[in-house]
């Protein structure tokens, strides 16, 4: 019941930052592309990345600060950062074919299951 709780609120905590972030940047750009939800993506790939490695490197960080940050702050702000943190841990462990396979497959059936889903309610 702890790490559900603790995902919970990070949770809650990173959607937040997440839609306040995207906003903020969003409305510094007239142009029609996605800069808030960019920039969200890319913050939180670097995020999970920094907490990994600090999980790695210290020992202050337990793993109840790992699951809140990690899977309840980063998934709330992004699931893109575990996607991310995911195929470098392929890479790093030289799973080449594993990583291009997750990375394309990913993208081409995420794009295609969202494109499916709005044509299957339209």
């Amino acid at each position: 019941m702890k790490t559900i709780l603790l995902v919970g609120a990070g949770g809650a905590i990173g959607s937040i930052l997440r839609y306040l972030t995207s906003v903020l940047v969003q409305s510094y750009f007239t142009m029609v592309f996605p800069f808030g939800t960019f920039v969200v993506n890319m913050v939180g790939s670097l995020a999970i990345g920094v907490i990994f490695g600090l999980f790695e490197k210290t020992t202050w960080m337990g793993h109840d600060w790992r699951i809140f940050l990690a899977v309840g702050v980063c998934g709330g702000f992004t699931t893109f950062s575990s996607f991310a943190n995911e195929n470098v841990t392929l890479l790093r462990g030289g799973l080449y074919f594993q990583f291009a396979l997750y990375a394309a497959a990913s993208l081409f059936f995420g794009i295609l299951l969202a494109y499916f889903g709005f044509r299957l309610v339209k």
